[in-house]
């Protein structure tokens, strides 16, 4: 390995290191807020030093890995995600019962996988990340084991997820067996060849959808994601919300480029009917929800089918678009999930709508906050996702793609619905004093991740020419 190598895997080595030494100093003397601490500090150099990589990117490790623009882009917001996930859960894990410390381990296991997953060109990185990914979640969703739900919130995430792993492996199996090769670059040039087994590879890539699929929570494999989002504590659903998902996303795209998804009818078909029916059936299910978390899981349902429109949509446009709009979509769904998280209590999470009646009139500043999440979620003007549902649009006008432009705004009408729902309940006066709530304090550490996400949420929505450039720069992939 060459010094230039080792400069460029340096992000990815101080979270494993960090997961390691967190693992033997708990095995001296647990300490919950020093184990806080150090993956906050660990999780801070390992960003800091996303900007002291070599000029020379990309860096490839040969041949599973490539660090470039792309991969150090994700892992950074990968990385910025998971240090607030933590600094949302240090008070809501202190008033838990049990061990703590495990939790931040299986959490930043769980966060190098994702960031692997940003970096991989090969199958079988991308299976492993995959997997590290996987077994820390199957941990972390029923980490806290005496709650109610979070066990079988855990079970059922096991069993479908071990069973869309099989259909990956199988699809992968198939494209190896068709194309020769497991190296994402250079599948566009093994399909070309003369030699290959075009039809198999198509098989392959159909069946490794699934698996894709359902890590990305998009119907028809969706069922788990309401169950899991409400089973699981607060801070992890938005670990799943986000972080999760963060590595998959910038995987698919790669992926999508690598292969010229747009040559081959049968896939874009595909893709077409999974975006309209992840749209209109997860916003149409939101509706009839009273769970704040099944609300916002029916909602991250549709919100990857929006992101699928500008997956469908050819040329750079459409990688901007929907960087851009996951970027958006991280900041509003970590906003909302911190908000949950720092009103839960120890007997349960906030997660019933009623939990929410008055709370304008006892934190007035939280129900602000939370009212432009669900806003920006909802893509209200003056947000970031309002800016991220016009460049999706753009890109869906700019590739004709009228069905789901029509599909999208439709959708975004009905979405619109409960996410008002929330926000009137938080208006409205209630009948009888909610005396927990009224007397909910809130940490400094938490009250300062909300204060940076609603300062990047409305500063992007005003003024997103920054983040758009550095979007720009790195959607060569």
């Amino acid at each position: 390995m060459t010094s230039i190598e080792f400069q460029s895997l340096i992000p990815l080595v101080t979270i494993a290191a960090a997961s390691i030494i967190i693992m033997l100093s708990i095995a001296v003397k647990r300490s919950h807020l020093f184990v806080n601490l150090f993956s906050l500090v660990s999780l801070g150099l390992a960003f800091l030093s996303l900007f002291f990589v070599p000029d020379t990117t990309p860096v490839m490790i040969a041949p599973l890995i490539i660090l470039d623009k792309f991969s150090f882009f994700f892992i950074g917001l990968i990385f910025a995600a998971s240090f607030f996930i933590i600094l949302f859960s240090f008070n809501y894990f202190k008033q838990q019962e049990g061990d703590k410390e495990e939790y931040y381990i299986l959490l930043l296991i769980a966060t190098f996988g994702s960031s692997l997953l940003a970096a991989s060109i090969n199958f079988m990185s991308f299976f492993i990340s995959l997997e590290i990914v996987s077994v820390s979640l199957y941990t972390l969703i029923s980490y806290l084991r005496t709650k109610k739900n979070a066990l079988e919130a855990s079970v059922k995430y096991l069993i479908l997820a071990t069973t869309s792993a099989a259909f990956l492996l199988f699809g992968m199996a198939l494209v190896y067996a068709g194309l020769g090769t497991m190296r994402f670059n250079d599948f566009a040039v093994r399909i070309a060849a003369p030699d290959t087994h075009v039809e198999l590879a198509i098989a392959g890539f159909s069946m490794m959808i699934i698996g894709v699929g359902f890590k990305l929570g998009v119907v028809p494999f969706h069922l788990w994601t309401p169950d899991v989002y409400q089973g699981a504590s607060a801070p992890v659903t938005g670990f799943i919300a986000s972080v999760s998902k963060g590595g998959m996303f910038a995987l698919l795209l790669r992926l999508f480029i690598s292969i010229d998804v747009y040559q081959y009818q049968a896939l874009v078909h595909t893709f077409t009917i999974i975006s309209a029916a992840s749209m209109l059936i997860g916003n149409l299910l939101a509706i009839r929800q009273n769970n704040v978390k099944r609300i916002l899981a029916y909602s991250s349902i549709s919100h990857l089918g929006y992101v699928l429109v500008a997956f469908l949509a050819a040329g750079s446009m459409a990688v901007q678009a929907s960087v851009f709009y996951f970027v958006a979509y991280f900041i509003s769904t970590l906003g909302a999930f911190g908000v949950i998280t720092l009103l839960s209590v120890k007997e349960h999470d906030a997660e019933d709508i009623e939990d929410y009646r008055g709370l304008f009139w006892s934190h007035p500043v939280v129900a602000a906050v939370f009212t432009a999440m669900l806003f920006s979620l909802a893509g209200i003007p003056l947000t970031v996702g309002f800016i991220g549902n016009y460049y999706l649009l753009a890109a869906g006008v700019n590739s004709s793609l009228w069905f789901l432009v029509v599909t999208m705004v439709v959708s975004s009408v009905i979405g619109l619905y409960y996410y008002l729902r929330i926000v009137t309940v938080m208006y409205s006066l209630a009948k009888e004093t909610n005396e927990k709530l009224r007397r909910r304090t809130f940490t400094f550490g938490g009250g300062i991740a909300l204060t940076v996400l609603t300062s990047l949420l409305i500063w992007y929505g005003l003024f997103p020419k920054g983040i758009l450039l550095v979007i720009k720069s790195i959607a060569g992939i």
